[in-house]
Parts: C-alpha cells; sequence; structure tokens
C-alpha cells in the first residue's frame, strides 16, 4: 500500500523522464488527476488519460520533451503526509522566476500558485515543478 500517493506520483514522473519513457502509468486517485490536469495546462506533460478498471482505475501520463531534453527538469514534494506545509495567498512565491509552476490544494480544488494568488485563497503547498 502507497502511503503517500503523490510523492509516488511525482516520483514515478521523474523516474521515467529520466529513463527517457514515452509514458508511464500509476494508479488513478482525484487528487492525482487534478495535478496532471494543471501540469497538462501549464505544458510540462504532453496528456494524459485514465483507464477505468477493478478495483483501481490507471492513470497514463505521455510525458512531454522538448529537443530530447524532459520539460520537467526538477520535481519537488513539498507538504509531505507528516508534515504539511500551508500558504497564505501574499506568501505564494513564484518558482524559479517565473519558469516553473507551484501547486496548491485550496478549498476551490486543486489550483496552481498562480491562480491561487489571482483569486487570492490559500492552502497546502503541494509541490513545485520546474
Amino acid at each position: 500500500m502507497i502511503t503517500d500517493p503523490i510523492a509516488d506520483f511525482l516520483t514515478r514522473i521523474r523516474n521515467a523522464q529520466a529513463r527517457k519513457k514515452d509514458s508511464v502509468s500509476m494508479p488513478a486517485t482525484k487528487m492525482i488527476i487534478s495535478i496532471a490536469e494543471i501540469l497538462k495546462k501549464e505544458g510540462f506533460l504532453l496528456d494524459y488519460q485514465v483507464v477505468e478498471a477493478k478495483p483501481q482505475s490507471e492513470l497514463i501520463v505521455e510525458l512531454k520533451y522538448v529537443n530530447g531534453v524532459p520539460a520537467i527538469t526538477e520535481v519537488v514534494r513539498v507538504s509531505k503526509p507528516g508534515v504539511r506545509k500551508y500558504r497564505g495567498y501574499r506568501d505564494i512565491k513564484s518558482v524559479k522566476r517565473g519558469l516553473g509552476l507551484s501547486i496548491f490544494s485550496t478549498p476551490m480544488g486543486i489550483v496552481s500558485g498562480g491562480e491561487a494568488f489571482k483569486n487570492k485563497i490559500g492552502g497546502e503547498y503541494i509541490c513545485y515543478v520546474y
């Protein structure tokens, strides 16, 4: 049993890109699908799809490369199950001078740091991607 599915998701992406894989699959949860949607919308992933299956659906993520270099060079899990990190909207900073992306779990759902700042909502700082 996986104790931290978000860290598992991020690690699988990191490892698959290190091996130059085209895609990677993992168990699907609503939160992981939301994070994959944000990464796709922000241009870090090509696409993703959910394959319905029993007992657990599967998420297949198509990884993005630019001239053979992975689009995601660094991915860091900030809030962990044992140590949660929260940020108010005033404390949300840009990642790598605007080139990166932060992801937050807010009362409005899973959103990017820019969207959380724009809507003036804070929340749990899940991870950042660069």
